[in-house]
This record gives C-alpha cells, structure tokens and sequence, in this order.
C-alpha cells in the first residue's frame, strides 16, 4: 500500500521523486504528490488520481536537490487533493509523507484542537505534522529529536519522511511497522518504502527496524533509536537486474510474469535438489535432521494466494512426510489466542516479507516461545529478518498486484520442504528419486500450459461476459480452485467463488444455473470418478463446464463444454500446471473487459497496514 519516496543530494530532486513514485505505481494508490524544500521554502503539489494527473500540474519552477514524495492508498478520507501527502503544518514549515495507520488520532486531535490548530484534510498524517511542528516550536527542538518525541506518543503503524525549511537538506525518517529503506549513493541519499524505486540509484541499501530513526543528508545518514542511541546498520546490495521492473515489451506486468514462470521456478529449485540422497537441500531453515524428527504438527500462516498456497503446502506436507499440518489466514490466527507448542513448525508466507498481518502473527508466535520458519520473496524484508529460519522463493520482482510468479514458486518451495521432511521421516529414496524428477521437469511442463493460452484466451473471451462463476475442486484441486477464483475476481471483477466438490450438495447447487460457468480441475489421481461424477451433477443443471484436467478419460470430453489439457503431472504438483492455466483464464478475462490489469481498483500490492 501507499508509496514513499525521498532523496537529498546533488541533482535536481523532482526527476528522481517522479522516477521513484513511478517505481512505487505497482502496489496500489489513489492520489500522488511531491515536496520539493529549496531556498527556504517548501514547493508542494498534489493530485488525486493516477501520477500523470500529478505530471499534469507541476510547476515549471520546482527546483531543487531534497524532497520527499508520496502515493497514497485512502484509508482516514476519500481521494481528494486535500487529502493527498505531503501535508504541512500551518506555517508551511515543514511536509511530511506517512504510510501506515495512526491508531490514536481522537487523542492527539484532540491536543492539537486545545492548541487552535485547524485541519484541512481528514488525515491521520496532517496531524503529525502539527504535532511536529508544536515540539519543534514550543520545546525548541530539532527536526531528529522531534520525530523522536512525536514517535513516542505515536499508536500504530508509520513509515515516514519529513523535511523542514529550517534544515533545507535534511530528511528525517521512522519506522513502526511499515516498511523504510535507505539508499546510499555518492554524495547522495535516498529513502522509500520499495527497494523497487531506489533500483536506478544505489545498489546499497539499509532497512530501517521497527523504533528507529534516520537522519539523512547528501553526505550519509546515521541511525538512532527511540532513546537516542547510535545504532551501526549493516549495508546490505540490491539485488537484480533494473530491467526486472520493466515490462520488456508485454502488454502487462502481469503477463510478463506469467510467461517468466518457467525460468522463475527454475531459479527457485536451483541449487536445491540433492540427487545423491534424492532429497532437497534448504540450508536457511537453522534445523538438524534430529530436530526435524521430532516435529508433531506444522502450521502455516498467510493471506490472500500465501493462505492458498498454504493450504496446498499442507497437503503436500502431510502426505510425503505424515506429519500433520494445516493452514490458516494469519490475521485471524493471531486474534484467537492460538497455543502455541513446541514441537509444531510455524511457517508464515509471504511475497513482499513485509505483509502486516503475517508480521504480526510472527511476532505473537516468537513472543510465545515458538520456532517460526518464513517462505518470503523479498530479500532483506522484515519477515525475512524477524523469522527463526527461512526460505528465499528467488522468483525475482513481482509488479502486478496480482500474486502469479510468486504464489507459483511458494508451491515449489512447499514442495522442496515436504520432500526434504519426507525423506527424513517416511520417504525411500527410490520415491524420493520419483518426486526429484517430476520437481526438476517443471518448468518444462509450465511451458507446455503456456502453448495452450490461444484456446485459453478464446474459452476467456466466451464468459467474460457472465456475472459469477464457480471454480471446483477435489483435495489437491480445492486450493488450487480458491486461488482461481481469486485471480479472477481481483483482476477481472467478475464474481467468484471456489468450492471442494464435495460440498456442492450442501448449498452451492442452487446458485448454478445455464449462465454460471463451472471451472472444475481435475487432477489424473485416485479420485478420478468422483471428478467426474461432479461434472456430471454441474451439467445436470446446464450449467457451462471448463474443465482443467492432466487425465485422459474419454468422459470428461463427452461430458464438459471445454477442456484444457494440461500436461501429466505427478499429483502433488498439478496445481502447479493447472493454477498457470487458471492465470491466464483470468487475465484473457480482464483484458477481454478492459480492466486495469496490473492495478485493480481498491487492491495494494503490499498490505502493511491492518
């Protein structure tokens, strides 16, 4: 959610914030604006809307080398100018830019109302601003210490940059529970809330903890706590090409990043396959084999497709290893008073490691005694450096707010894990050598399910029309269905809903009709029949029916209305080939509708807010 961008230096500042915020598009906003602090004066200019909206009303004289800027997601008011950051104080002393939720506004609104200021936004951040600006006045205190003692009385999360004409070239920066990163260049420093827009200036990056403070200028920064320590940050590189935030010629992010999967899965089981005890080596998990015997249940956290994800992980863990695991949505995990056990495996996913609700739910398990492992894609992320043990996925920058590369590799990563827990607990190495294969040939078999993306398309095209549509599956399928109807929903605004087959007779059947399309995915397993005996119930209603299927029974053909053939996979591994079909279902849809297909309406890319 919300962007931040900063920079002080010695080039002009409104191309490198505009660049940054450009950077930041991805993760969702609804209203932009920029700071630039020169010659003693703050030049602000905000819009709602999209960044060319902003473009659009920048000043020609919007000169100088420090400002901050900003891509907001509404939260505390609608979309509006007004409420758009950076907002100032009443003199116009000082801007600030604020992601994050400031849970105790009533209080400090009401301080600031006995002060006679007035407010003209309905933001949380304004009244930062004043509250800054009232200890810099009345306690006589600087820019830094200030934020300091505004930190302190703060309730919530915040991420946040802040620049003053009293100090032309200093930008202060805070952290609680939403993401801030700085970027060291030569003679220049910058700092957002993405390592997304510092890609084209620095390779060197420091990520700021939850409590700390930084002061940055053009000649370097320093980093203090709460109660005014120094504290020695370790510089970390920024890894990846910049082209991995470019489109490359697609007509989307999203699609680019479908049609990387086969490389992107290649780079996620890279390294990690162990042929010669046929197993998979995963060396940041901090576990022993001896520990790993004595592990009674695993438990995995996420939201959205890391909750589906999840799930399949469960399965997947549950039948190689025989260890029982199940998955559940992390905001609500940590809201029941979960017990915590110290034989179990908390595992938490998630693509940006910054995710708030899988954050927080860490942090009660930690708090409790327990051993979490983390299933992240960003290098670097708070999840990745909070977690007991973990996993990188490698699937590289994910841009389209819709999870495709990303949800993809943590199934191959669950996969890996389930293999490795097998092989220590229940799995010969002549099964183990079986499952090696099928993981070492997926990105083969991802590459067949893209050839078929012609008839996709053109099934996509025949319902993108309808108001609903159901997605069914059978054990290994079920979370695969709940992931297709997610994609299809998010980007596409069709509704969707996913259900195991076999709860069809207990409700859903009376929703189905001639025009709600059924997607059902068919895995070529022991359950075959009971597959089709579904199809047979849905068509009964003369309701259309896409299957998705590997198997090759001459029923499915004679029963469905289209069929997607999907090349033959080892069971545990199908939703793999089938979920890459079910991704391009989804985006032949919303392209067919015209939809903004990399940044749907009221979604962020990275939720680090409650």
């Amino acid at each position: 959610m919300c962007g931040i961008i900063a920079y002080s230096g010695a080039q002009q500042a409104l191309p490198i914030l505009l660049n940054g915020l450009k950077q930041l598009e991805y993760r969702g906003y609804d209203s932009a604006g920029i700071c630039i602090n020169h010659r003693k004066r703050l030049k602000i200019a905000r819009s709602a809307g999209k960044l060319a909206a902003l473009e659009g009303i920048l000043p020609d004289a919007m000169k100088g080398q420090c400002g901050i800027g900003h891509t907001r997601w509404a939260t505390h008011g609608a979309p509006t100018e007004q409420n758009a950051h950076p907002h100032t104080d009443a003199a116009g002393s000082l801007a600030l830019v604020h992601n994050g939720i400031i849970e105790n506004t009533d209080q400090l609104r009401a301080l600031l109302v006995e002060k006679d200021i007035e407010f003209r936004s309905e933001t949380d951040t304004e009244l930062l601003a004043h509250l800054l600006s009232l200890l810099m006045t009345e306690q006589q205190l600087n820019l830094v210490d200030a934020v300091r003692q505004m930190a302190a009385q703060l309730v919530g999360t915040y991420g946040i940059a802040v620049t003053s004409v009293a100090a032309p070239d200093e930008i202060v920066l805070a952290r609680n529970g939403s993401p801030v990163i700085i970027g060291i260049g030569e003679n220049e420093m910058l700092a957002a809330s993405d390592k997304a827009a510092l890609s084209r200036y620095t390779r060197d990056i420091v990520h700021l903890d939850d409590g700390e403070i930084a002061l940055l200028t053009p000649q370097g920064f320093e980093v203090t706590t709460l109660d005014a320590t120094v504290k020695t940050k370790p510089t970390t590189k920024l890894t990846g090409p910049i082209e991995s935030y470019e489109k490359d010629g697609h007509p989307h992010f999203l699609y680019k990043e479908i049609v990387d999967q086969p490389e992107t899965v290649s780079r996620t089981i890279g390294g990690r396959l162990d042929h010669q005890f046929n197993t998979a080596k995963l060396g940041g998990l901090n576990l022993e084999p001896r520990e790993l015997l004595g592990v009674k249940r695993i438990k995995i956290l996420g939201c959205g497709s890391a909750l589906y994800a999840g799930m399949a992980g469960a399965q997947m863990i549950e039948s190689l290893s025989r260890v029982p695991a199940d998955a559940e949505a992390a905001a609500e995990f940590r809201y029941r008073n979960p017990v915590i056990e110290r034989d179990t495996i908390y595992i938490v996913v998630s693509q940006s490691g910054e995710t708030f609700d899988t954050l927080a739910a860490t942090r009660e398990i930690q708090r409790k005694g327990g051993f979490v492992l983390g299933i992240v894609n960003s290098v670097g992320s708070t999840i990745a450096r909070e977690v007991n043990g973990g996993i990188y996925m490698h699937a590289g920058p994910e841009v389209s707010v819709a999870s495709t590369k990303a949800y993809t590799s943590m199934l191959m990563v669950f996969k890996l894990f389930a293999l490795m827990l097998g092989r220590t607990r229940d799995i010969s190495p002549q099964r183990g050598a079986v499952l090696l294969e099928s993981i070492q040939g997926m990105p083969d078999k991802i590459n067949e399910v893209l050839t078929l993306e012609s008839r996709i398309a053109e099934i996509a095209g025949q319902y993108c029309g309808v108001q609903s549509a159901f997605f069914v599956g059978r054990t290994t399928a079920w979370p695969v269905a709940l992931e297709g109807a997610q994609k299809l929903k998010e980007i596409s605004y069709i509704h969707a809903e996913a259900y195991p087959a076999s709860e069809l007779k207990h409700g859903p059947l009376a929703l189905v009709t001639e025009q709600t399309p059924c997607i059902v995915i068919v895995p070529d397993d022991e359950l075959l029949a009971k597959s089709i005996g579904t199809i047979e119930e849905i068509r009964a209603r003369n309701a259309p029916v896409i299957v998705i299927t590997d198997a090759q029974d001459p029923r499915i053909n004679t029963l469905a209305t289209h069929v997607i053939n999907t090349p033959p996979t080892e069971t545990l591994l199908q939703g793999v080939v089938s979920g890459v079909a079910l991704q391009l279902f989804a985006y032949h849809s919303a392209v067919a509708l015209g939809r903004d297909v990399d940044q749907p309406r009221n979604l962020a890319k990275s939720v680090t807010v409650e």
